[in-house]
């Protein structure tokens, strides 16, 4: 075991009592959750990182989801032609790439994705691993099955993970609301993932097996900073209770994928939509903090990154260290994590594969941990997408929503922490996984 380890280890209770100092009632305490939400994780990390089997398990996910990925790629080659080849590759008749092209080479494998997400939903596969893991969380930790099977679905699908709980969000408490939202933006969907592992596969080979991990590591995690933050003072009606998904299956497999498809594209609509105002308004608010802050470096001769990005980077400096990253790599990783706060993780994927490319990240286990670290939907555009997206499923409970939007987003932020902290806690210099 390495320092970085220890503390990776460390992190995890830190982070822990910085959820505690903005709780809204710290005399409030579910142990229970606190206890199995820290234990499960790190279970599963052990498994994962340390015991041989589970280091085959997670090389044979990361290859066959690579293969899969690789698939995926035909229908956009068919349509987009040298468009859609990524950066170093040959097409069939001798064409080369033109470089990395984000909206031809990334954004179609959301649709392949999504239909293949629908194949296993009419199939009902998924439902029955969801209904696995929210048995186990109800189970141990003793929550509502309502948050309990929303967190679960959360690890597979995103803002439509409302939908398995639709029957009983009108009868949430304000705790269990909290847990809907969190688990949201401290995850990301499964046909996300696939833009994640195409802009990062040819620099870091491991990382789709690292983001699935993160994806399963993130719900627990979840459960435990909302319910610190937002701790749990009602009855639940569905406090210890298994409770069936609520989800309406497609008549046919071939609407399946018809539906998955149109679902894809219209997530590819959102996601360039998002990208192209946040992006532009980020872009102007710098404007005009590079030329305020100029006159004051040069008034108090300092050096200070006025950019939005460069100053979250300094707010989230400290828990870059604390997450176990080395000093050297620390104010860079930092900016990536600030950066996802404020122009999502997309940006901050890309950003940190390009890092990797031009080498200016000096240790392996930062990559890592930056990739875990970023795994979560956990910034003010996805915060406003969950609030809408569940209230207009139960608009009774809109205000409540709203009142515990901004906490449910420090709750995932530091959800997405835990998780590098729990990644960080078994992964050592001599690891396979460690960067491929």
């Amino acid at each position: 075991m390495e320092i970085y380890n220890l503390v990776s280890f460390c992190g995890i209770f830190a982070l822990m009592g910085v959820a505690w100092l903005v709780s809204e009632s710290r005399r409030t305490v579910n142990w229970r959750v606190i206890l199995w939400g820290t234990a499960l994780p790190l279970l599963f990390a052990l498994f994962l990182f340390i015991v041989p089997a589970g280091a085959r398990v997670f090389i044979f996910i990361n290859d066959v989801l690579i293969r899969i990925l690789d698939s995926s790629a035909a229908g956009a080659r068919f349509l987009f032609g040298r468009l859609a080849l990524p950066p170093g590759a040959t097409g069939d008749q001798g064409e080369t790439s033109l470089g990395f092209i984000l909206a031809f080479q990334a954004l179609p494998t959301i649709v392949f994705f999504s239909a293949l997400m629908s194949i296993l939903y009419h199939c009902n596969i998924l439902p029955r691993i969801i209904r696995g893991f929210a048995w186990l969380f109800t189970r141990l930790m003793k929550v509502s099955g309502a948050e309990s099977l929303c967190t679960a679905s959360n690890i597979f699908v995103g803002v439509e993970s409302a939908l398995v709980v639709k029957p009983h969000l009108a009868g949430m408490t304000r705790s269990e609301l909290a847990v809907v939202l969190t688990s949201g933006m401290a995850t990301v969907a499964s046909n996300v993932l696939a833009l994640y592992i195409f802009s990062l596969q040819k620099i870091f080979p491991m990382i789709a097996g690292h983001l699935v991990s993160a994806s399963i590591i993130a719900a627990p995690c979840a459960l435990v900073m909302s319910k610190i933050i937002v701790p749990e003072r009602e009855i639940p009606a569905t406090l210890g209770v298994n409770i069936h998904p609520h989800c309406d299956r497609e008549p046919s497999l071939v609407m399946a994928v018809i539906q998955g498809a149109n679902d894809g594209i219209r997530l590819i609509v959102g996601i360039v939509a998002l990208l192209l105002a946040v992006l532009g308004l980020v872009a102007l608010v710098d404007l005009l903090l590079v030329s305020l802050g100029g006159l004051i470096n040069d008034t108090l001769q300092l050096h200070v990154d006025w950019t939005l990005k460069g100053l979250l980077g300094l707010l989230f400096y400290p828990f870059a260290l604390a997450i176990g990253v080395p000093a050297g790599d620390a104010p860079l990783v930092a900016k990536l994590i600030g950066e996802r706060a404020i122009v999502t993780e997309v940006t901050a994927y890309q950003d940190l594969a390009a890092a990797l490319s031009r080498g200016v990240i000096q240790h392996p286990r930062s990559a890592v941990l930056a990739a875990y670290a970023l795994c979560g939907f956990a910034h003010v555009a996805s915060m406003a997408i969950f609030i809408g997206g569940t209230a207009a499923l139960a608009p009774g409970r809109a205000a409540v929503l709203a009142g515990v939007g901004f906490r449910s987003l420090m709750a995932a932020t530091l959800a997405c922490l835990m998780t590098a902290c729990i990644a960080g806690t078994f992964l050592t210099g001599g690891s396979i996984l460690i960067g491929g």
